[in-house]
């Protein structure tokens, strides 16, 4: 009998258990995280150079083609070919010299954004355990909570302690 007593006993105190359960709306979170705005930015910047770079090659390469075009209506055939094929291979060359720019820029801006991410997953751990949430879920687009209490949302706690933290 007293066993019987012991194990309900414990099947109800193990019942009783709590989990503390919250969610943070990565959307919002990212959004307002104030590193995240300036990484943009900054390579928002990178982007505007980059494309005035290409605009301004474009436009001497274009200039120096028309001149070639007026220069080979004096020329040889032969040797006109020979010196198209050369501004060709020289347009080419440019053209991959800058896109191999554009897509060092993008490896770096991904690599900066995937060590922003980790560091947010991170904070979030660190918050977690810190404040007793056996769960903290994602919200947002893509997350995996449909429906959470306002009291349950942790963004605007969480992004309070990011920005904190980035300012020093």
């Amino acid at each position: 009998m007293k066993k019987i007593v012991l194990a309900m006993f414990l099947i109800s105190a193990v019942a009783c258990e709590q989990n503390k359960i919250g969610f943070v709306d990565n959307v919002k979170l990212m959004d307002g995280y104030q590193e995240k705005i300036d990484i943009e930015s900054r390579y928002k910047v990178k982007a505007e150079v980059l494309n005035k770079k290409r605009d301004s090659i474009s436009q001497a390469f274009q200039l120096e083609a028309q001149a070639f075009q007026t220069k080979a209506q004096s020329m040889a055939q032969d040797k006109a070919q020979e010196e198209y094929g050369l501004l060709q291979q020289r347009g080419q060359f440019i053209g991959q010299q800058l896109q191999q720019e554009e897509q060092q820029m993008q490896s770096e801006g991904q690599t900066e954004m995937d060590s922003l991410i980790s560091r947010v997953k991170r904070e979030i751990s660190g918050y977690g355990k810190s404040n007793g949430y056996t769960y903290i879920l994602s919200g947002g687009e893509g997350g995996s909570v449909l429906y959470g209490a306002d009291t349950k949302d942790l963004t605007q706690d969480i992004l309070e302690i990011l920005n904190d933290k980035y300012k020093k």
